[in-house]
């Protein structure tokens, strides 16, 4: 593993440069269980029909989220990839407030990752979806 541990600001100005696409932004980064809270803005292109936030939007927060949890502990190591990602939609997300993703790693090894993420509604309690995903991280960093 690396030993410099990517400040929350180096790894939004990450993910802002090398995936200018992405509308997701780091929330915070707590160094005492390595989670991480990610946000994504809620508006009429993250909406389904019936007024409900898109899946794909939602796995997208969970994927980012992983990968995000995974570069705080390691670094910033662009070649880790997604292998796997699972998701349970467990309740309609509300189409007025961002959804927020706190992802935990279960287990961080040399070449896998293993995580779980929760997404809610800002300022919701109840969990909207519930997401665990791998990570292949490269050998050579």
């Amino acid at each position: 593993m690396t030993e410099h541990r990517p400040s929350h600001a180096e790894l939004n100005a990450f993910l802002k440069a090398e995936f200018p696409q992405n509308r997701c932004t780091l929330e915070e980064v707590d160094e005492t269980d390595g989670s991480v809270v990610v946000a994504h803005p809620v508006g009429e292109s993250e909406l389904r029909p019936g007024g409900t936030v898109s899946g794909p939007v939602m796995m997208t927060l969970a994927d980012v989220a992983l990968y995000l949890a995974i570069l705080a502990r390691i670094g910033i190591v662009p070649l880790a990839v997604t292998t796997n990602l699972s998701i349970n939609f467990l309740r309609k997300p509300r189409a007025d407030r961002r959804i927020m993703a706190r992802c935990r790693l279960m287990k961080l090894g040399k070449t896998l990752a293993v995580g779980e993420v929760w997404i809610f509604s800002e300022g919701e309690d109840e969990p909207v979806a519930h997401a665990t995903g791998t990570y292949a991280i490269p050998r050579e960093r």
